[in-house]
């Protein structure tokens, strides 16, 4: 018996979890315009699940009919983007940042670079700096963590936690 791998993920808040079993295939960062609109973003991370292995654990996402072919689905409370789902095709996508753990996925290809923006390249070279450093620096991360309303990388269950108003 062989053991295949199992992701899960789901929204910011919460509201909306999923879970995959097998592999994600065609790991890839689109950056077509509609993407970035759908994502509020300057691309979308996704991946194919497929959908007799893909299942709806807490929740129903909301759905938008972005064109005649596609919708894309998302979390109604918090506005997290979860899903692509090309309606004839036998997968569905999962945007890889909902992920509980996105590092586990790596991007492999590129598609719609035909609306990458054109600095993307420079993004390596830009100034980083941590979380907690900047204008407010620790003050603000001490705050944040203390009234963090984001669902935790796991499954729960239930949430919000009873404890939290």
């Amino acid at each position: 018996m062989s053991i295949s791998r199992i992701y899960t993920g789901g929204c910011q808040c919460g509201a909306v979890r999923y879970r995959v079993e097998g592999t994600l295939g065609d790991p890839h960062l689109c950056h077509c315009r509609m993407c970035q609109k759908a994502a509020g973003n300057y691309f979308l991370p996704l991946a194919n699940a497929p959908r007799d292995r893909f299942s709806m654990t807490r929740g129903e996402a909301g759905w938008f009919q972005s064109s005649e072919i596609v919708r894309r689905g998302f979390c109604r409370d918090c506005g997290t983007p979860l899903f692509y789902d090309a309606l004839a095709a036998d997968h569905i996508n999962v945007t890889l940042g909902s992920l509980d753990d996105p590092d586990d996925v790596r991007p492999i290809a590129q598609a719609g670079v035909e609306s990458r923006l054109v600095w993307f390249a420079q993004l390596a070279k830009l100034p980083e700096s941590e979380s907690d450093e900047g204008e407010f620096g620790e003050a603000r991360h001490i705050v944040v963590r203390a009234s963090n309303r984001q669902h935790p990388d796991y499954d729960t269950d239930h949430w919000p936690p009873e404890d939290i108003p």
